[in-house]
């Protein structure tokens, strides 16, 4: 079964279900329609007793870009159904209360709520993963990349001590967290690999055929020990301290926007998609 079309595509592959963004115009950088296109597609998957796990991809050239922060799609001033988090719209309000109540909802909320799904979910990750696309690898249970796949995190450029969904310190350890964050360079699928960010590396043209193998070989357990399983390990995650440290560095998050926004009128630093790329080029020379 494959439906096409609109930001998200849906199919079903025996007991999994694959998920894969679809914008590879920009690169799958997410908008707040994708964002709630991914939680309609996993909410399907769940509730699929016939789905047993869950392989969230991106189409064509990369895996995502992270936030849409300029495309002619961005749709940060339209109201969608808040479902991940109890508060009130952010589009008829101002400053940092509009942000905060957006972001919490779209970025640092959906992420949870995805962490939490009972169905294990596998990323499937080829081209560039970068900053908001690490948030939706690192919801994921396992991450396979491609070998021409490469991360970075790179908001430090705009002040902002990393993305909303900040995992960092557990998915990276502190010091190589520190790096990414201070340096914003880009690592790739071996470092990912060789610290324990990424379960597998493969050639590119290999890259579904693996992930949708060992999907299959996860779909064979029993479906309730597996989601004890991954409540246990999540479990365990936030008791050293996972999510009360996001709330916290979420907070940070928003002093960096709004300090943003009094020195300069822009909670980005001044810096779009553009000249997020130049300075990324300019850092690797």
């Amino acid at each position: 079964m494959k439906e096409d079309g609109g930001e998200v595509e849906y199919q079903r592959r025996g007991p999994v279900a694959l998920v894969t963004m679809n914008r590879p115009r920009y690169r799958n950088a997410q908008n707040s329609a994708m964002t709630y296109a991914l939680d309609d597609a996993f909410t399907r998957a769940v509730d699929d007793q016939d789905v047993a796990v869950i392989v969230l991809a991106g189409a064509g050239e990369h895996f995502s870009a992270g936030h849409d922060i300029g495309t002619p799609e961005r749709d940060a001033d339209t109201s969608f159904p808040r479902r991940a988090v109890q508060w009130w719209d952010h589009t008829p309000r101002a400053g940092a209360d509009r942000r905060y109540a957006r972001e919490m909802e779209v970025y640092l909320g959906m992420c949870r709520r995805w962490r939490e799904m009972p169905k294990p979910a596998i990323a499937m990750v080829q081209g560039a993963c970068i900053a908001g696309g690490l948030m939706l690898a690192w919801v994921c249970d396992l991450i396979v990349a491609a070998e021409d796949a490469f991360f970075a995190d790179p908001v430090l450029r705009m002040g902002i001590p990393g993305v909303e969904y900040f995992a960092h310190p557990w998915v990276l350890g502190p010091r190589i967290a520190k790096e990414v964050l201070f340096t914003g360079e880009r690592f790739g699928a071996r470092r990912a690999y060789e610290i324990g960010m990424v379960n597998k590396v493969v050639p590119r043209d290999e890259l579904e055929s693996t992930t949708l193998a060992l999907a299959g070989k996860v779909a064979g357990m029993p479906a309730f020990g597996l989601a004890l399983a991954k409540r246990a390990v999540n479990l365990c995650e936030d008791q050293m301290g996972m999510r009360s440290g996001m709330d916290s560095v979420f907070g940070l998050h928003h002093v960096a926007h709004s300090h943003n926004a009094e020195v300069s009128a822009d909670p980005l630093g001044g810096l779009d998609a553009a000249a997020m790329k130049r300075a990324a080029k300019e850092a690797a020379q």
